[in-house]
Protein backbone atom coordinates (compact mmCIF):
# COMPACT_ATOMS: atom_id res chain seq x y z
CA UNK A 1 0.00 0.00 0.00
CA UNK A 2 0.58 3.87 -0.23
CA UNK A 3 2.44 4.99 3.30
CA UNK A 4 1.39 8.12 3.75
CA UNK A 5 4.09 10.12 6.08
CA UNK A 6 1.46 11.35 8.66
CA UNK A 7 0.45 7.54 8.95
CA UNK A 8 4.17 6.32 9.49
CA UNK A 9 4.65 8.58 11.96
CA UNK A 10 1.56 8.22 13.79
CA UNK A 11 2.56 4.00 13.57
CA UNK A 12 6.00 5.49 15.09
CA UNK A 13 4.41 7.35 17.78
CA UNK A 14 2.32 4.57 18.89
CA UNK A 15 5.17 2.19 18.73
CA UNK A 16 7.15 4.25 20.93
CA UNK A 17 4.28 4.77 23.37
CA UNK A 18 3.74 1.29 23.98
CA UNK A 19 7.33 0.86 24.50
CA UNK A 20 7.94 3.66 26.89
CA UNK A 21 4.20 2.91 28.64
CA UNK A 22 5.30 -1.00 29.25
CA UNK A 23 8.85 -0.12 30.55
CA UNK A 24 7.07 2.19 33.00
CA UNK A 25 4.75 -0.19 34.09
CA UNK A 26 7.52 -2.49 34.64
CA UNK A 27 8.90 0.15 36.97
CA UNK A 28 5.62 1.02 38.04
CA UNK A 29 5.17 -2.56 39.34
CA UNK A 30 7.67 -3.45 40.75
CA UNK A 31 7.85 -0.31 42.86
CA UNK A 32 4.43 -1.16 44.03
CA UNK A 33 2.06 1.31 42.17
CA UNK A 34 0.70 -1.21 40.19
CA UNK A 35 -2.24 -3.62 41.50
CA UNK A 36 -2.77 -7.43 40.39
CA UNK A 37 -1.55 -9.18 37.42
CA UNK A 38 0.37 -6.93 34.44
CA UNK A 39 1.37 -9.06 31.07
CA UNK A 40 3.96 -6.62 29.16
CA UNK A 41 3.42 -6.01 25.43
CA UNK A 42 7.45 -5.32 24.99
CA UNK A 43 8.68 -6.45 21.79
CA UNK A 44 5.43 -6.81 20.55
CA UNK A 45 4.59 -3.05 19.65
CA UNK A 46 5.06 -3.50 15.93
CA UNK A 47 1.81 -5.62 15.43
CA UNK A 48 -0.82 -3.47 17.16
CA UNK A 49 0.73 -0.52 16.44
CA UNK A 50 1.03 -1.83 12.58
CA UNK A 51 -2.15 -2.96 12.32
CA UNK A 52 -3.90 -0.10 13.99
CA UNK A 53 -2.85 2.31 11.63
CA UNK A 54 -4.75 1.21 8.69
CA UNK A 55 -7.84 1.04 11.03
CA UNK A 56 -10.46 4.09 10.66
CA UNK A 57 -11.48 5.40 13.96
CA UNK A 58 -14.97 3.96 14.18
CA UNK A 59 -13.90 0.58 13.42
CA UNK A 60 -13.51 -2.27 16.52
CA UNK A 61 -10.65 -4.20 18.57
CA UNK A 62 -11.28 -6.91 20.60
CA UNK A 63 -7.47 -7.65 23.17
CA UNK A 64 -6.07 -9.70 24.95
CA UNK A 65 -4.50 -10.18 28.37
CA UNK A 66 -1.50 -8.79 26.90
CA UNK A 67 -3.76 -6.01 25.79
CA UNK A 68 -1.88 -2.36 26.86
CA UNK A 69 -0.15 -2.18 23.01
CA UNK A 70 -3.82 -2.81 20.93
CA UNK A 71 -5.43 -0.22 23.44
CA UNK A 72 -2.63 2.71 22.78
CA UNK A 73 -2.36 1.73 19.06
CA UNK A 74 -5.86 2.45 18.41
CA UNK A 75 -5.59 5.75 20.43
CA UNK A 76 -6.21 5.21 23.93
CA UNK A 77 -5.40 7.89 26.71
CA UNK A 78 -1.98 7.15 28.25
CA UNK A 79 -2.95 8.57 31.82
CA UNK A 80 -6.28 6.90 32.20
CA UNK A 81 -4.57 3.70 31.38
CA UNK A 82 -1.99 4.43 33.94
CA UNK A 83 -4.35 4.87 36.16
CA UNK A 84 -7.22 1.74 35.88
CA UNK A 85 -3.31 -0.31 36.03
CA UNK A 86 -2.84 1.27 39.55
CA UNK A 87 -6.65 1.12 40.93
CA UNK A 88 -7.49 4.61 40.78
CA UNK A 89 -10.88 6.33 40.38
CA UNK A 90 -9.77 8.29 37.33
CA UNK A 91 -8.91 5.26 35.44
CA UNK A 92 -10.83 3.67 32.45
CA UNK A 93 -12.95 1.42 34.61
CA UNK A 94 -12.68 3.06 37.57
CA UNK A 95 -10.20 1.39 38.69
CA UNK A 96 -12.32 -1.30 39.15
CA UNK A 97 -10.93 -3.25 35.73
CA UNK A 98 -7.28 -3.53 36.06
CA UNK A 99 -4.59 -4.14 33.57
CA UNK A 100 -6.73 -6.77 31.93
CA UNK A 101 -9.76 -5.39 31.36
CA UNK A 102 -9.66 -1.97 29.92
CA UNK A 103 -12.05 -0.73 27.43
CA UNK A 104 -13.18 2.58 25.56
CA UNK A 105 -16.62 2.13 23.54
CA UNK A 106 -15.75 5.55 22.00
CA UNK A 107 -12.62 4.33 20.34
CA UNK A 108 -14.14 0.73 19.38
CA UNK A 109 -12.03 -1.17 22.16
CA UNK A 110 -14.43 -3.98 22.61
CA UNK A 111 -11.83 -4.64 26.11
CA UNK A 112 -9.23 -6.49 26.81
CA UNK A 113 -9.74 -9.81 28.11
CA UNK A 114 -8.75 -11.89 30.72
CA UNK A 115 -9.88 -15.26 29.53
CA UNK A 116 -7.60 -17.09 26.50
CA UNK A 117 -9.45 -16.52 23.25
CA UNK A 118 -12.71 -14.73 24.82
CA UNK A 119 -12.44 -11.99 22.22
CA UNK A 120 -12.69 -14.10 19.38
CA UNK A 121 -16.42 -14.69 19.68
CA UNK A 122 -16.80 -10.93 20.72
CA UNK A 123 -15.02 -10.63 17.30
CA UNK A 124 -18.01 -12.33 15.81
CA UNK A 125 -20.48 -10.26 17.06
CA UNK A 126 -19.03 -7.08 16.28
CA UNK A 127 -18.19 -8.16 12.61
CA UNK A 128 -21.75 -9.18 12.37
CA UNK A 129 -22.79 -5.26 13.70
CA UNK A 130 -20.00 -3.73 11.25
CA UNK A 131 -21.45 -6.24 8.06
CA UNK A 132 -25.47 -4.87 9.09
CA UNK A 133 -24.53 -1.52 9.57
CA UNK A 134 -23.30 -1.13 6.17
CA UNK A 135 -20.91 1.25 7.25
CA UNK A 136 -17.69 -0.19 5.76
CA UNK A 137 -16.83 -0.86 9.20
CA UNK A 138 -14.28 -3.53 10.30
CA UNK A 139 -13.12 -5.32 13.32
CA UNK A 140 -9.49 -6.33 14.17
CA UNK A 141 -9.51 -9.64 16.63
CA UNK A 142 -6.14 -9.96 18.59
CA UNK A 143 -4.91 -12.99 20.18
CA UNK A 144 -2.18 -15.39 20.67
CA UNK A 145 -0.75 -18.54 19.52
CA UNK A 146 -2.12 -20.81 22.45
CA UNK A 147 -5.38 -18.83 22.40
CA UNK A 148 -5.27 -20.75 18.63
CA UNK A 149 -5.65 -24.19 19.76
CA UNK A 150 -8.74 -22.98 22.04
CA UNK A 151 -12.88 -24.48 20.57
CA UNK A 152 -13.31 -20.70 20.37
CA UNK A 153 -10.47 -20.03 17.27
CA UNK A 154 -12.15 -22.70 15.32
CA UNK A 155 -15.87 -21.83 16.42
CA UNK A 156 -15.55 -17.65 15.46
CA UNK A 157 -13.82 -18.12 12.36
CA UNK A 158 -15.82 -20.76 10.65
CA UNK A 159 -18.72 -18.35 11.68
CA UNK A 160 -16.98 -15.68 10.35
CA UNK A 161 -16.25 -17.46 7.05
CA UNK A 162 -19.49 -18.57 6.37
CA UNK A 163 -21.13 -15.01 6.48
CA UNK A 164 -18.46 -13.05 5.23
CA UNK A 165 -17.96 -10.96 7.87
CA UNK A 166 -15.30 -8.07 7.91
CA UNK A 167 -12.78 -9.48 10.45
CA UNK A 168 -9.15 -9.19 10.61
CA UNK A 169 -7.83 -12.48 12.43
CA UNK A 170 -4.66 -11.03 13.96
CA UNK A 171 -2.92 -13.98 15.58
CA UNK A 172 0.25 -12.69 17.82
CA UNK A 173 2.58 -15.84 17.63
CA UNK A 174 4.79 -14.87 20.35
CA UNK A 175 6.15 -19.14 20.27
CA UNK A 176 5.14 -19.56 24.20
CA UNK A 177 1.37 -19.72 25.70
CA UNK A 178 2.51 -19.33 29.47
CA UNK A 179 5.39 -21.94 29.51
CA UNK A 180 3.99 -24.14 26.85
CA UNK A 181 6.36 -23.97 23.47
CA UNK A 182 4.58 -23.74 20.26
CA UNK A 183 6.37 -26.60 19.09
CA UNK A 184 5.34 -28.88 21.71
CA UNK A 185 1.70 -27.85 21.33
CA UNK A 186 0.97 -27.92 17.69
CA UNK A 187 2.32 -30.00 14.95
CA UNK A 188 1.78 -26.96 12.52
CA UNK A 189 5.51 -24.52 11.81
CA UNK A 190 2.58 -22.04 10.15
CA UNK A 191 -0.15 -21.44 12.03
CA UNK A 192 -1.93 -19.30 9.71
CA UNK A 193 -2.69 -22.69 7.72
CA UNK A 194 -5.64 -23.37 9.79
CA UNK A 195 -7.24 -20.30 7.73
CA UNK A 196 -7.51 -23.21 4.51
CA UNK A 197 -10.16 -25.28 6.96
CA UNK A 198 -12.42 -22.03 6.55
CA UNK A 199 -11.83 -21.60 3.22
CA UNK A 200 -9.97 -17.71 4.17
CA UNK A 201 -6.82 -16.21 3.11
CA UNK A 202 -4.26 -17.04 5.79
CA UNK A 203 -0.83 -15.53 5.97
CA UNK A 204 2.17 -15.76 7.86
CA UNK A 205 4.18 -12.06 8.07
CA UNK A 206 6.93 -11.21 10.01
CA UNK A 207 5.65 -9.27 12.98
CA UNK A 208 8.57 -7.46 14.13
CA UNK A 209 8.82 -5.74 10.52
CA UNK A 210 6.80 -2.73 10.86
CA UNK A 211 6.24 -1.99 7.34
CA UNK A 212 5.35 -5.72 6.26
CA UNK A 213 2.79 -5.13 9.14
CA UNK A 214 1.04 -2.35 7.72
CA UNK A 215 0.78 -3.89 4.16
CA UNK A 216 -0.53 -7.38 5.25
CA UNK A 217 -2.63 -5.23 7.08
CA UNK A 218 -3.88 -3.39 5.02
CA UNK A 219 -4.42 -5.63 2.36
CA UNK A 220 -7.15 -7.90 4.62
CA UNK A 221 -8.34 -4.67 5.71
CA UNK A 222 -9.73 -3.77 2.52
CA UNK A 223 -10.49 -7.02 1.45
CA UNK A 224 -12.85 -6.52 4.59
CA UNK A 225 -14.03 -3.74 3.50
CA UNK A 226 -15.14 -4.45 0.18
CA UNK A 227 -17.38 -7.52 1.93
CA UNK A 228 -15.05 -10.60 0.63
CA UNK A 229 -14.85 -11.55 4.48
CA UNK A 230 -12.29 -12.56 6.94
CA UNK A 231 -8.27 -12.73 6.40
CA UNK A 232 -6.35 -14.61 9.28
CA UNK A 233 -2.84 -13.11 9.97
CA UNK A 234 -0.24 -14.55 11.91
CA UNK A 235 2.56 -12.45 13.23
CA UNK A 236 5.72 -13.48 14.10
CA UNK A 237 7.31 -11.89 17.36
CA UNK A 238 9.12 -12.16 20.85
CA UNK A 239 8.48 -11.07 24.00
CA UNK A 240 10.96 -9.50 25.97
CA UNK A 241 10.03 -10.46 29.11
CA UNK A 242 7.98 -13.01 31.22
CA UNK A 243 4.26 -14.18 30.33
CA UNK A 244 3.88 -11.91 33.37
CA UNK A 245 5.70 -9.36 36.04
CA UNK A 246 6.36 -12.20 38.07
CA UNK A 247 7.60 -15.14 35.36
CA UNK A 248 10.67 -16.57 36.67
CA UNK A 249 11.88 -16.80 33.23
CA UNK A 250 12.40 -13.10 32.54
CA UNK A 251 15.74 -13.27 34.49
CA UNK A 252 16.39 -16.97 35.14
CA UNK A 253 15.11 -18.52 31.72
CA UNK A 254 12.88 -21.68 33.28
CA UNK A 255 11.21 -22.54 29.82
CA UNK A 256 12.92 -20.41 26.81
CA UNK A 257 16.34 -20.75 25.16
CA UNK A 258 18.84 -17.85 26.66
CA UNK A 259 20.42 -17.98 23.07
CA UNK A 260 17.12 -17.62 21.02
CA UNK A 261 15.97 -14.81 23.26
CA UNK A 262 19.11 -12.82 22.47
CA UNK A 263 18.62 -13.47 18.64
CA UNK A 264 15.24 -12.51 19.07
CA UNK A 265 16.61 -9.34 20.62
CA UNK A 266 18.25 -8.42 17.87
CA UNK A 267 14.90 -8.14 15.91
CA UNK A 268 13.66 -5.66 18.06
CA UNK A 269 10.84 -3.49 16.23
CA UNK A 270 11.02 -0.71 16.62
CA UNK A 271 15.03 0.00 15.61
CA UNK A 272 14.77 -1.53 12.56
CA UNK A 273 11.40 0.73 11.70
CA UNK A 274 13.21 3.91 12.78
CA UNK A 275 15.59 2.67 9.99
CA UNK A 276 13.24 2.32 7.29
CA UNK A 277 11.42 5.49 8.01
CA UNK A 278 15.08 7.09 7.64
CA UNK A 279 15.53 5.22 4.23
CA UNK A 280 12.26 5.70 3.03
CA UNK A 281 12.50 9.52 3.93
CA UNK A 282 9.35 9.56 5.84
CA UNK A 283 11.32 11.40 8.29
CA UNK A 284 14.49 12.26 9.95
CA UNK A 285 16.62 10.79 12.80
CA UNK A 286 15.93 14.26 14.52
CA UNK A 287 12.37 14.79 14.00
CA UNK A 288 12.16 10.76 15.57
CA UNK A 289 14.17 11.81 18.29
CA UNK A 290 11.74 14.93 19.02
CA UNK A 291 8.54 12.13 19.09
CA UNK A 292 10.71 10.22 21.94
CA UNK A 293 10.85 12.86 23.64
CA UNK A 294 7.78 14.32 23.77
CA UNK A 295 6.82 10.47 24.47
CA UNK A 296 8.59 10.18 27.40
CA UNK A 297 7.06 13.43 28.82
CA UNK A 298 3.52 12.00 28.22
CA UNK A 299 4.40 8.49 30.38
CA UNK A 300 6.02 11.32 33.09
CA UNK A 301 2.76 12.90 32.92
CA UNK A 302 0.53 9.62 32.91
CA UNK A 303 2.40 7.97 35.91
CA UNK A 304 2.65 11.65 37.89
CA UNK A 305 -1.59 10.92 37.03
CA UNK A 306 -2.07 8.07 38.28
CA UNK A 307 -0.15 8.58 41.65
CA UNK A 308 -1.75 11.75 42.39
CA UNK A 309 -5.39 9.98 41.54
CA UNK A 310 -7.98 8.84 44.46
CA UNK A 311 -8.50 5.42 44.58
CA UNK A 312 -12.20 4.81 44.51
CA UNK A 313 -14.96 4.50 46.96
CA UNK A 314 -16.90 1.83 48.40
CA UNK A 315 -19.98 3.64 47.77
CA UNK A 316 -19.23 2.71 43.81
CA UNK A 317 -18.86 -1.12 44.29
CA UNK A 318 -22.07 -2.28 42.23
CA UNK A 319 -21.85 0.89 39.74
CA UNK A 320 -21.61 -0.38 36.12
CA UNK A 321 -21.87 -3.88 37.08
CA UNK A 322 -24.78 -5.37 34.75
CA UNK A 323 -27.06 -8.33 35.83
Amino acid sequence: MEKSRDMILKVYRNAVAIRAFELAAHEQYANGLLAGSVHLYVGEEGIASGVCGVLKEDDYITSTHRGHGHLIAKGGDLKRMMAELAGKATGYCKGKGGSMHICDMDLGILGSNGIVGAGLPIAVGAGFACKSHGKGQVCACFFGDGASNRGTFHESLNLASVLKLPILYVLENNFYAISGGQRDLTTLTNLSERAKAYAIPGETVEGNDIMAVIDAAAEAVERARRGEGPTLLEFRTWRHFGHWEGDPDARLFTYRDPKEHEEWLKKDPIPKFRKDIVNGAYATVEELDAIDRKVDGEIEEAIAFAENSPYPDVSILTEDVYA
